[in-house]
């Protein structure tokens, strides 16, 4: 076959086969490409919007992509601005998360409030290991405080179980876990989404509330989350295709807890 004739046929035949870029041309013929100049945050409607080119912008529900902080704003320019030729929603987790609580959660706050409570009947930190002793000990060291901060900030017990039998809860842990819920949102749609995430991302609501009420940073919660997935990779080694869907999860975690903070 004729060397031009090749080419015709298979673009590229002759130069060395990069995966990585096949897989990223790939994803492009899917991303809409980028139509903007500069992104920035502008005052508007009480708040601030996102402006692309001066022109607000919208939610993918066609809400106005507003938020009452200049800071939230700033920090979902940022990322706006950094998209090149292809607008990537995957690098862009604050304002997927502002986008998803304007369109859905603002709708729905009674039913988000009640998903994160939900965790508290079978939270992360309440399902203990019998053994190893180093497993038992790393998780006492990382929970304990959590629950004992529990107990007094929030005026609930929770009681522990050994293994994954479910154990119930007393009465009173569901209602004030949602009282703790609901006063930490504040009726805004943007806090009780990042804290959903937060829970859902740890598997655990006490966690979400501790970094909400400034006990834990995103870093000591994500830690804390993991103690039995870091103990078990110390011991047996690390999986490559987990650790890469861990470090996704990480920057979700990051995500949510800088709107928790700045919304």
């Amino acid at each position: 076959m004729r060397e031009d004739l090749t080419k015709d046929l298979l673009p590229g035949a002759g130069e060395k086969i990069d995966p990585v870029e096949m897989a990223r041309r790939d994803q492009r013929k899917h991303l809409p490409k980028k139509f903007y100049t500069e992104a920035a945050a502008q005052p508007g409607d009480g708040g601030f919007v996102l402006a692309l080119d001066g022109k607000p912008a919208r939610t993918p529900g066609r809400s106005l992509l507003a938020t009452p902080s200049c800071d939230l704003m700033d920090a979902i320019a940022a990322e706006w601005d950094a998209q090149e030729d292809f607008i990537n929603p995957s690098m862009m987790p604050i304002t997927r998360i502002v986008n998803s609580s304007l369109d859905g959660v603002a709708r729905e706050m009674e039913a988000v409030a009640a998903e994160v409570v939900k965790y508290s009947g079978s939270d992360l930190l309440v399902y203990r290991a019998g053994d190893p002793e180093g497993l038992v000990a790393e998780q006492a060291a990382a929970w304990d405080p959590v629950l004992a901060w529990a107990r007094e900030e929030l005026g609930t017990r929770f009681v522990l179980a050994q293994g994954v039998m479910f154990v119930a809860q007393p009465e009173h842990v569901a209602p004030a876990i949602a009282k703790a819920v609901q006063e930490t949102a504040g009726g805004s749609p943007l806090r009780l989404g990042a804290l959903n995430v937060i829970t859902t991302l740890t598997g655990s609501a006490l966690l979400a509330l501790a970094v909400a009420h400034g006990r834990l940073t995103a870093a000591e919660a994500w830690a804390a989350a993991h103690v039995d997935e870091d103990f078990q990779m110390r011991v047996w080694g690390e999986d490559y295709e987990a650790a890469q869907r861990r470090a996704r999860r990480w920057t979700e975690m990051q995500a949510a807890c800088k709107v928790l903070a700045l919304a």
